[in-house]
């Protein structure tokens, strides 16, 4: 199993794990932020847990990419997707075929959408372990 695909796998078995706003602990609930950080953690990733994040705010903070992840074009499973949702707002993804995988704040849980991604990319990392 690729890094990418183990990735995903790992996004996948959140499906269903509750909203909640900064959430870092899928027993309590995921944010798009915990979201990633949890699946990378399962799929084998050191990564250290940021206090806090700016992507409502529009911005992505310095240190916020994990070490190990690798800029790429987001086309490949378990590739992670920062995504524009408005002027003043960000979202992470991680790829799913031909969809993400993601923590949704309207559906209040982690879901998996196919189809046509709703919101521009403007950045994508892979993981190489």
């Amino acid at each position: 199993m690729t890094a990418g695909e183990r990735v995903l796998a790992a996004a996948r078995a959140l499906v269903g794990v509750r909203f909640r706003p900064h959430g870092r602990d899928p027993a309590f609930g995921l944010d798009c932020v915990g979201l990633v950080l949890v699946a990378l953690a399962h799929a084998g990733a050191r990564i250290a847990v940021p206090r806090g994040h700016a992507l409502a705010c529009g911005v992505l903070p310095p240190g916020a990419v994990p070490p190990g992840m690798c800029a790429c074009a987001g086309g490949a499973d378990g590739d992670v997707l920062l995504l524009r949702v408005s002027a003043a707002q960000l979202h992470l993804a991680i790829r799913a075929g031909d969809g993400i995988v993601h923590a949704d704040a309207l559906a209040r849980r982690v879901v998996e959408r196919r189809g046509a991604l709703p919101w521009p990319v403007e950045a994508a990392w892979c993981w190489t372990p």
